[in-house]
């Protein structure tokens, strides 16, 4: 896990990532919603990771769509899973365990994109990196924002100057 931290951690990488997201940006429309920054955003992290991850991958494929949008797009429909729940039957301790660990583990494999079917040691390894990417990004948004706030209140106490002088 210490790899896939510390890959993400440079400041190549971060300078590397920030040149594409304002790159990104810049090529979305100005009046874009907040799902196409973040598309942005997020095919400039998997850029930035080469394809050398199973996320990154996924991410350029355009493969972390989710199901329904596909289907609605194709003229499907989705069915939602709702079923009654079968009486408990007395289960070990062990077995829940497991039970448990399992469904934890199904449920990282959904949150890290191209992640579903990976073996458990894969997944994590995986996983981890993708926190690093993203741990990455935010910094790299926050300092993006913190840029336009201040421009923007430069701009606007100039403005003000400039209406004081006239």
């Amino acid at each position: 896990m210490k790899q896939a931290e510390s890959k993400w951690r440079t400041a190549a990488q971060e300078r590397i990532y920030r040149r594409r997201l304002l790159e990104a940006l810049r090529s979305t429309a100005s009046g874009a919603g907040p799902r196409a920054v973040k598309e942005a955003a997020d095919s400039a992290l998997a850029l930035t990771a080469r394809g050398q991850s199973q996320w990154s991958r996924a991410i350029l494929l355009g493969r972390c769509r989710p199901r329904r949008k596909l289907l609605l797009k194709a003229g499907g429909k989705v069915r939602r899973g709702r079923r009654r729940p079968r009486p408990a039957a007395p289960v070990s301790v062990a077995v829940a365990t497991g039970k448990k660990v399992r469904d934890r583990l199904r449920v990282l494999g959904r949150l890290v994109p191209g992640c579903r079917q990976l073996s458990a040691p894969s997944l994590l390894e995986e996983a981890a990196d993708y926190v690093a990417a993203l741990e990455m990004q935010v910094k790299a948004m926050r300092a993006l924002a913190d840029a336009f706030s201040a421009a923007s209140l430069n701009a606007a106490a100039a403005g003000e100057a400039e209406s004081r002088v006239v």
